[in-house]
């Protein structure tokens, strides 16, 4: 996953992953056969149409998030009220579905373990749908993002790619994803980078700005939100290392997981998908259709 707090997250997860391989990976809900089957069957309807009984009767959506990746998930500045791509995401579903949405905060570590626990319908908190996460769930997935290289505003060492790092000096979050690319595209360098690892991405451009380093990579959406408030950086077109982040749904709530793959294909169709995620300047991570387990 992009984001570093994963980190924390894994030997809680593992004992999930655990308690749930019994319930084996689900694509479409069984074989490929049975997947076509139930694609078929659901094409027709809406998302409306498609939600089980037991959550119309509830008339609400519970979505868990975790605060503390803008612009993703956060606080309106000084309020406790939860805005960001998910929060709006989450609202516009809920509104497709015809359900209230219940919004809560959670500690990361705590998201799937709570879903499997019946305490969430949901888990929409820019969780990488990786392998290992779908032994427990599954994912209906809704962005996909990777790594962008950022420099000073005007870019004035010209870097273009990845080969254009070789003989610079370079700053990377500890233990990011980032830095293993970083890392990656050294080993391949004649000249190699300079590498120092700094505690995170503002950190790591505190470096930029006192020219102790060039450059840096920093997940797409927060390179995105520091160009924005900042103005003092420049964002690289391309993204390195991209992964799918997904909705994540209880493995016995197939049904629901239907409902919100049929939910985010007509946000995408009608346009208001793409409406949240350029609000927050994050268009370039959208996805063409919604697919559900799709990450390799």
């Amino acid at each position: 996953m992009n984001r570093p707090r994963s980190l924390r997250c894994l030997a809680a997860l593992s004992l999930v992953v655990l308690a749930a391989t019994a319930c084996g990976r689900s694509d479409q809900g069984g074989s490929p056969a049975a997947g076509a089957a139930q694609a078929a069957q659901n094409a027709g309807k809406s998302a409306a149409e498609l939600l089980p009984a037991k959550n119309k009767q509830s008339g609400v959506l519970r979505v868990a998030t975790s605060v503390g990746y803008p612009p993703m998930e956060m606080y309106k500045p000084g309020t406790t009220e939860l805005t960001g791509v998910d929060p709006d995401l989450a609202a516009a579903v809920a509104g497709r579905l015809g359900l209230k949405l219940e919004l809560a905060n959670s500690s990361f570590d705590g998201l799937i373990p709570g879903l499997q626990a019946g305490r969430y319908d949901l888990v929409m908190s820019s969780m990488t749908d990786s392998a290992q996460r779908r032994q427990a769930v599954d994912f209906v997935d809704y962005f996909r993002t990777g790594g962008v290289i950022m420099t000073k505003k005007g870019n004035p060492e010209g870097i273009k790619s990845l080969e254009d790092l070789c003989g610079k000096k370079v700053v990377l979050a500890k233990g990011s994803s980032n830095l293993e690319i970083g890392e990656q595209q050294n080993a391949k360098c004649a000249t190699r980078m300079a590498i120092s690892q700094s505690e995170d991405a503002p950190t790591g451009l505190l470096q930029l700005d006192s020219e102790r380093a060039v450059a840096t990579i920093v997940d797409y959406p927060v390179a995105q939100m520091f160009v924005q408030n900042s103005g003092s950086y420049e964002v690289l077109p391309d993204q390195y290392g991209t992964a799918p982040w997904g909705i994540a749904v209880a493995k016995k709530d197939s049904g629901l997981r239907d409902a919100v793959q049929k939910a985010l294909q007509e946000l995408i169709e009608s346009g208001e998908y793409r409406k949240v995620l350029d609000t927050y300047q994050v268009g370039g991570s959208a996805v063409e259709r919604a697919t559900v387990n799709a990450a390799q």
